[in-house]
């Protein structure tokens, strides 16, 4: 994992966008904060109707705001979780049945499983070894040099990234805060405003 310094860290901050969840696009088991600010899975399936651009297999959920061009960057608070997915989808992936998250299917995420087992779901899926968990993940995309790259937003460092990428629709911030686990993943994940001191 590749330290960043401040000034280079600022820099990406500089791309900060306002996101807010579409509940219109969440899974019925996701519960959203009014302010669209939070999600986290509940244990039972909300009854909602079934909309043409709602999850219906996947707890996923989308910000509400696609970016077509130019860079965009946000941040998400991941503490307490023991499993989450974050990063950007294109604006037509499949939201009914099941989704192979893959860049082929329009998905740039990294993730946690079980606690530790970071991957960035690439095909086929790339390990990450960090040194520690992080706390708040940052997600910066540039649309014209096809890149999205993660960071640990408290300690500065690189997370991962993906190069030479080719976009042609809108880009989407995209999360999956995992399974209910009987409660022990049930922190939410919250999008922060970016500070940048």
């Amino acid at each position: 994992m590749e330290k960043l310094d401040e000034i280079e860290m600022k820099r990406i901050q500089q791309y900060a966008v306002d996101v807010t969840l579409d509940p219109d696009s969440a899974h019925p088991n996701l519960i959203l904060s009014d302010d669209g600010k939070q999600v986290r899975v509940g244990n039972k399936r909300q009854n909602l109707p079934d909309k043409p651009e709602r999850f219906d297999q996947c707890a996923n959920v989308l910000g509400k705001e696609g970016f077509s061009s130019g860079r965009f960057y946000y941040e998400v608070q991941v503490r307490g979780r023991t499993a989450w997915t974050l990063g950007v989808a294109r604006e037509s992936i499949n939201r009914k049945g099941q989704v192979i998250l893959s860049p082929e299917n329009g998905h740039w995420t990294v993730w946690l499983r079980n606690e530790t087992e970071y991957k960035a779901l690439e095909s086929p899926r790339v390990p990450l070894s960090l040194k520690q968990a992080p706390q708040k993940v940052g997600v910066f995309v540039d649309h014209e040099e096809g890149l999205v790259s993660f960071y640990d937003v408290e300690v500065r460092s690189h997370i991962y990234s993906f190069t030479g990428q080719s976009f042609t629709e809108k880009l989407y911030p995209y999360m999956c805060p995992g399974l209910y686990e009987g409660g022990k993943n049930s922190a939410p994940l919250i999008i922060t405003p970016v500070k940048t001191h």
